[in-house]
């Protein structure tokens, strides 16, 4: 059989999303990462206990001696802003897709979901050496430009550091949003921790992590060849029991850093694996994401009555 072209790739990409993913999220205008807007509203008494005291509206509490608070609008037409990660680590994979294939998989999902309620989608992607800018736009034709650049794009020669691109998508867009980072996070977190937790003041920010099974445990065969595909540096290893474990165990490190650092960061963490299905685990991810925020309104507005 031969290989897919980037335009059946992606027609199968939409209808997968469509068919599949949108289907078990169909509802109203709810993001990924379901949220209370940015736009100032009405002003209103403040309710003990119901009511974050950060939206106090102070001159008219002043003016009337009465505490007052000002609602926030929910955002009907957001602007979304991916970075995805195309360096050379991202051409690796061991089971049923490249990592590669998950970030791309990750990008169209997010977009179709936007361009589906009409938010603004744009995206800045690291790719060999630069990093690559799309301008958001609104509606599929601009995203279906964005993604079949992915596909179509070479396998990457160098790598960027993920902190000053991140740095670099925050600087160029201060309208509050969704960000979305899609990477292996394989950097160290001392690196972009501080540049997403400044990018997650002002903004609801995901990061989806990629994962292959093979950077989480070696099998049992022996003597290997292993490259750095950043690199290029390659090493023969004799994989021994006591080698794989050591190796597990700091792959297990390495990704209990990326998840307190994301936690710290307050950023939302989705995994995507190339060995699970991505739609499944996109779609449990939404739902538990809304599930959590309509128990924290459910519990806010108890306490509120119960005083």
């Amino acid at each position: 059989m031969s290989p897919a072209t980037p335009d059946q790739a992606l027609r199968r990409l939409e209808l997968t999303v469509v068919r599949r993913l949108d289907g078990l999220l169909h509802g109203g205008h709810q993001g990924l990462i379901p949220g209370p807007g940015s736009e100032l509203g009405d002003t209103r008494v403040y309710v003990p206990g119901e009511d974050d005291v950060r939206r106090m509206d102070w001159a008219v509490t002043a003016r009337t001696t009465t505490p007052h608070v000002r609602d926030l609008i929910a955002d009907r037409e957001l602007e979304t802003w991916a970075l995805a990660d195309l360096s050379a680590s991202m051409d690796f994979g061991t089971a049923d897709v490249a990592k590669r294939d998950l970030v791309i998989s990750a990008i169209g999902a997010i977009g179709f979901l936007a361009s589906r309620v009409g938010d603004r989608f744009g995206a800045y992607i690291l790719h060999g050496d630069d990093v690559h800018r799309y301008p958001a736009r609104p509606g599929r034709p601009p995203l279906y430009a964005l993604l079949h650049s992915l596909l179509s794009a070479p396998p990457s020669g160098g790598s960027v550091e993920l902190g000053p691109a991140i740095e670099m998508m925050a600087a160029a867009h201060r309208k509050r949003g969704l960000r979305v980072i899609v990477s292996d996070f394989l950097d160290d977190p001392d690196g972009w921790e501080p540049a997403l937790r400044r990018l997650a003041s002002r903004h609801q920010v995901l990061a989806v992590e990629v994962i292959d099974p093979r950077e989480l445990e070696l099998p049992d065969v022996g003597l290997v060849t292993l490259a750095d595909p950043e690199t290029g540096r390659s090493r023969d290893i004799y994989l021994s029991r006591e080698i794989r474990a050591r190796y597990a165990a700091a792959a297990e490190t390495q990704r209990e850093s990326n998840r307190i650092a994301l936690r710290r960061c307050g950023a939302a963490h989705l995994v995507l694996r190339t060995d699970r299905d991505w739609v499944f685990d996109i779609a449990q991810f939404v739902l538990r994401q809304r599930r959590t925020a309509y128990l924290m309104r459910r519990m806010a507005s108890t306490r509120g009555a119960a005083k």
